[in-house]
């Protein structure tokens, strides 16, 4: 196996959760290509000893959420696109997929490779190599599907860079043209807690966290341009707590009752692509 970065390692985390949850929490997610690929990870990777329920499920629940507003989006748009950024491991796809839909899931070239070792490209779904902060990922989606819809997802990916850097990826996807992102994300005591405690907990404490959001609207107005918020719910609100450990149950209720987790869906349109029709009137 190659050897990955200390930010592209944890693209085993939220696959260990998947797994965990599909064999003891399916009401929380079920992910059966993740249990098929169980197997051929590395076998140290399996035994989840540092981890607890709550460690785990938090990284199910990233996929849950995620598989709720993607279902969402295709059932309003169903000629619409899936991008994942910061892909890893994850089998969104396998889940969701409508039997029409194109999707392009995008990471760096090694995790890629990876990927493609464990995960062979299914039909519709594309493998982009490449940095999730630079416009190439676009100008391959917009030449395959010019004006389509599109439906962008971050998870688990934005904690792990500074907040201007996340800013000016927002600004291109709403450069754009018809583009929704989708992310999970932290607010400042949530960021604290997530260094202090869940990043040991899953075996990466030299993981350096950056971005966190307190409010959408204050991301919002820091994007500037006419952005939506079309969401910002806790991230533990949709998620089923039937069955589960006391201590996991008081855990994910502190976490939403302090917004230390939360989902945002954002509809990002910047002010040069609103004003670029007048501009060529000229």
């Amino acid at each position: 196996m190659q050897i990955l970065g200390v930010v592209e390692d944890t693209l085993f985390v939220p696959m260990l959760g998947r797994i965990y949850a599909s064999e003891y929490c399916p009401q929380v997610l079920y992910d059966k290509k993740a249990l098929e690929l169980k197997n051929k990870l590395p076998s140290d990777l399996i035994e989840q000893k540092k981890q607890n329920q709550y460690t785990l499920l938090a990284s199910a629940s990233r996929s849950a959420n995620m598989d709720r507003f993607v279902r969402s989006f295709l059932e309003r748009r169903p000629d619409g696109v899936i991008v994942q950024l910061g892909c890893g491991l994850e089998t969104t796809y396998h889940r969701c997929d409508n039997g029409k839909t194109h999707w392009y899931a995008v990471d760096l070239p090694h995790v890629i490779q990876y990927r493609r070792g464990l995960l062979p490209e299914p039909e519709r779904e594309f493998y982009i190599s490449g940095d999730a902060f630079v416009k190439d990922w676009i100008i391959k989606v917009r030449n395959d599907v010019p004006d389509a819809p599109v439906l962008v997802t971050a998870g688990g990916l934005l904690h792990y860079f500074e907040e201007n850097k996340v800013i000016s990826l927002l600004r291109m996807i709403g450069q754009s043209g018809n583009m929704e992102v989708v992310f999970d994300t932290v607010n400042k005591k949530g960021m604290a807690m997530m260094q202090k405690k869940y990043m040991k907990q899953v075996g990466h404490a030299d993981a350096q966290m950056f971005f966190y959001v307190d409010a959408a609207k204050e991301l919002a107005a820091k994007i500037r341009g006419n952005v939506k918020v079309i969401a910002e719910e806790p991230y533990y609100r949709y998620i089923p707590k039937n069955g589960l450990k006391l201590s996991t149950k008081v855990s994910m209720a502190v976490s939403d009752q302090f917004k230390m987790v939360k989902m945002i869906h954002l509809k990002p349109v910047s002010y040069t692509h609103l004003t670029l029709p007048t501009i060529l009137r000229v």
